[in-house]
């Protein structure tokens, strides 16, 4: 993934300049019953976004003392290659260490590193999974479902799912149990902030998440949700304490609270049954509270097209079997905004 793209606005952080989004906003696809806005592919008359260009400059974030370049963010080494080199790590004391599959991946079978999307500490980003806090167990069947053919995305124009297919086929078993257990070690920390709303900021689709296009206004939020960077400066440096804001439909927090703990008023089984009182999990089940609603409206929308074909998902078949995109739209945003219960002991 490449840094995010930017026209003419500036900002000041840690003493560096980060480009805004600031460009024109096309019109809104007209709405289908496949979750667009949660895949954030580029919508037809989209602006092409100029690419932000190494700089040679040191770059930081709050509360960090370290500096690196841009191509050392997206865990290139300077001379733009993607060879053994450790993505950066702005907070490396807030996490146990990091395994190489895990710190910088194999350019020889070109694996990027894990913690390059899914950040060290397991948070991800509206574009890929939240991966902390998942049962090893779990975790691995999932890789295996993708080098099987099992999972894949219901979008084609997925980019990054496609290559995350390409890496479960060339990992080792031994490297899958490695990156299975540094992120179940980690506590899963929900980063999102559901907001409910009528407008939100103009946006545009850039490295497969929403960006805000400074200066341009406010837009119709219409039947959907807009997950975006709180701060797009940061956000762009990969900083890991700097999390989203999900922009959800008013009413739609309530609406999927009554699906997820009633099951759509009886037509099928309540979530909890199955991912806990709490939604944090229970066993093999993953937990499902304070994760990107980004995600979780692409992982219902994939089971539902058949995309997803492994134990766990043909468990879900039934359940999703007449998936409406408004139904997509009100379970994400209330298992977005649940709380995260505090986790034990690794697992």
């Amino acid at each position: 993934m490449g840094p995010l793209s930017g026209g003419i606005a500036m900002k000041k952080t840690a003493g560096a300049e980060l480009l805004f989004v600031s460009l024109a906003m096309p019109a809104i696809a007209a709405e289908s019953s496949k979750p667009d806005w949660a895949y954030a592919v580029p919508v037809p008359g989209q602006p092409a976004l100029p690419k932000i260009q190494e700089d040679g400059k040191l770059y930081g974030v709050p509360g960090s003392k370290l500096r690196f370049t841009r191509n050392k963010v997206q865990g290139l080494n300077d001379d733009g290659n993607r060879t053994r080199v450790v993505a950066a790590d702005w907070f490396p004391g807030e996490h146990h260490l990091m395994l190489r599959i895990v710190a910088d991946g194999d350019a020889g079978r070109k694996i990027v590193a894990c913690a390059l999307c899914h950040s060290p500490n397991g948070r991800g980003r509206p574009q890929n999974a939240g991966i902390a806090g998942l049962l090893a167990e779990y975790f691995i069947g999932q890789l295996r479902d993708m080098r099987a053919g099992l999972r894949y995305s219901a979008e084609p124009r997925k980019k990054n799912a496609h290559a995350m297919i390409d890496f479960a086929k060339a990992m080792t078993e031994r490297e899958m149990r490695d990156a299975a257990l540094y992120y179940a070690a980690l506590p899963w920390t929900s980063w999102v902030r559901v907001v409910e709303t009528d407008t939100v900021p103009r946006s545009v689709s850039a490295d497969g998440m929403m960006l805000p296009l400074a200066g341009t206004g406010r837009e119709k939020l219409g039947n959907r949700i807009v997950e975006t960077p709180a701060d797009v400066a940061r956000t762009d440096l990969r900083d890991p304490h700097s999390g989203f804001i999900a922009y959800v439909p008013k009413g739609a927090v309530a609406k999927g609270r009554q699906i997820v703990t009633t099951g759509n008023n009886g037509k099928t089984l309540p979530c909890a049954v199955c991912h806990g009182q709490n939604l944090n999990g229970v066993g093999p089940i993953p937990g499902i509270a304070g994760r990107s609603p980004s995600y979780m409206a692409r992982q219902l929308y994939d089971m539902q097209r058949g995309a997803r074909h492994g134990a766990m998902a043909s468990l879900m078949k039934p359940v999703f079997a007449k998936l409406t995109a408004q139904y997509i739209i009100n379970v994400a945003a209330y298992t977005a905004s649940v709380p995260v219960a505090a986790q034990g002991k690794p697992r």
